[in-house]
């Protein structure tokens, strides 16, 4: 199936850039859950339709989005768009960009499904440390769980990052509110780019047309890519 891989940037004309604060808010919880409807906005109206695209911010206002439909015309950004159908083979070698929601299965008797973020997870299981000390810890943490956890991921779905090329960072907690006053969703996110090597084309292509972890409602999930030079 053709997907289609779009920019979107809020116009700059004086009428869209005066609700801009309106539509971006500063706060960054607040301002994920506007761009999850900012997203939907870009997407043709279908009342009938589950989310069939993935999304990141890229900056205040500037989206990428990988959807199985054409954006539809808007009133507020201004969309380029183009097929994405990239061929790829066994071997060849990508540098990627992905915000990801990396998790970890917590175990809680009598529950199903309760998972942690990975840094949380290792950081809470550290013998003998205080939150002094888990301050401390938490730079090698995110990039010794963040790294296991693309690792993991890539043997699932047919490829294989370089951990001598990979970065690993901007580890931000979120707490996106919900109606009602329910509990915020908790959402933990770590910004990864890097070069990596496609081990099964089929599973990865597959992969990046679903999102990679989870989070993908709020802005994860959605890995770039372009050809890497040779090693």
């Amino acid at each position: 199936m053709t997907r289609y891989l779009a920019r979107a940037r809020l116009r700059r004309d004086a009428s869209v850039a005066a609700l801009a604060p309106l539509l971006l808010p500063g706060e960054d919880s607040e301002r994920a859950l506007a761009s999850h409807r900012l997203a939907w906005s870009l997407m043709p109206p279908d009342a009938g339709a589950e989310r069939d695209f993935l999304w990141r911010e890229e900056g205040p206002g500037q989206f990428m989005l990988l959807a199985a439909r054409a954006p539809a015309p808007s009133a507020l950004f201004d969309v380029d768009f183009q097929p994405f159908e990239p061929v790829l083979a066994a071997g060849d070698r990508l540098h990627f960009v992905l915000r990801a929601n990396p998790t970890v299965a917590r175990r809680v008797p009598g529950q199903r499904g309760a998972r942690d973020d990975v840094v949380m997870h290792a950081l809470h299981a550290l013998p003998g440390k205080r939150q002094g000390g888990r301050d401390a810890a938490r730079p090698e943490v995110i990039v010794r769980e963040g790294t296991a956890w693309l690792l993991r991921l890539g043997q699932r779905h047919g490829f294989a990052p370089d951990p001598a090329r990979l970065a690993v960072d901007g580890y931000n907690v979120l707490r996106i509110p919900r109606a009602g006053g329910a509990q915020p969703i908790r959402l933990a996110t770590l910004d990864y780019q890097g070069v990596l090597t496609v081990t099964d084309p089929a599973a990865f292509l597959s992969g990046l047309a679903a999102g990679f972890g989870r989070g993908r409602a709020f802005g994860c999930g959605l890995m770039l890519i372009r050809r890497a030079g040779a090693a």
